[in-house]
C-alpha cells in the first residue's frame, strides 16, 4: 500500500474512532441529563403471604428537598419498621428484598441521626382500623448515583423498628414489599 492510501486510511479510521468517542460522551451526557430529571418515585406495596397489609409510598425530589409520603392499609393498630430494602424483588415472605439498603456502610439508626442506613425510614403508625399515612422530609435517599433508591425494595414490617437493634431494628416479619421505579412527575 503507498503512504497517500496508508495516510488516507489512517484518517478515515481516526475521524471514525473521533466519532465514536463523541457519540459515546454525547450519549453519556445525555443519560446523565435525564437520571438528572428524575423528580419522582413511587412503589405499591403488595402483601406478602398471609398478610392484608398494601398501600403505595411515593418518593419525590422538587425544589431541592426529598420527600416520602405512604398511604397503608390492612396493618394491626400501632408502629410499623418502614423500609427502603436492597433488592426490588417480591416473594412470599419478603425476604427477596433483602436487608436494608446501606450502600454507605453506616449502623442503623432512626431518621434523627445523620449517618444512617439509606433505607432507614423509621416506623409508619397505623390507626385503630389500620390505615396509615406517612409525610417525611428526608435527604437520605437519591434518584441516581451510588445511593441511588431507583429499583429498590420498600418493605413494611410486622413490629416497631427499635431504631438502635443491629443491623435492622428488630422489627419483625415483611408484612408487604414494593418495587420504587420511576414515576411521571
Amino acid at each position: 500500500m503507498s503512504i497517500s492510501k496508508a495516510a488516507t486510511v489512517l484518517a478515515v479510521c481516526g475521524a471514525v474512532v473521533t466519532g465514536l468517542l463523541g457519540f459515546r460522551n454525547a450519549t453519556a451526557q445525555h443519560a446523565e441529563t435525564k437520571e438528572a430529571k428524575i423528580e419522582k418515585a413511587v412503589a405499591i406495596l403488595i402483601p406478602t403471604k398471609d398478610s392484608k397489609v398494601s398501600g403505595r409510598v411515593t418518593f419525590s425530589h422538587e425544589g431541592g428537598k426529598n420527600t416520602v409520603h405512604a398511604v397503608l392499609h390492612g396493618l394491626t393498630p400501632g408502629e410499623h419498621g418502614f423500609h427502603i430494602h436492597e433488592y426490588g424483588v417480591w416473594s412470599e415472605d419478603g425476604m427477596a428484598s433483602g436487608g436494608h439498603y446501606n450502600p454507605t456502610s453506616h449502623k442503623h439508626a432512626g431518621l434523627d441521626v445523620k449517618e444512617r442506613h439509606v433505607g432507614d425510614l423509621g416506623n409508619i403508625t397505623a390507626d385503630a382500623k389500620g390505615n396509615a399515612e406517612l409525610d417525611l422530609k428526608d435527604a437520605g435517599f437519591l434518584f441516581h448515583g451510588p445511593t441511588s433508591i431507583i429499583g429498590r425494595g420498600v418493605v413494611v414490617h410486622a413490629k416497631a423498628d427499635d431504631l438502635k437493634t443491629q443491623p435492622s431494628g428488630d422489627a419483625g416479619g415483611r408484612l408487604a414489599v414494593g418495587v420504587i421505579g420511576v414515576a411521571k412527575p
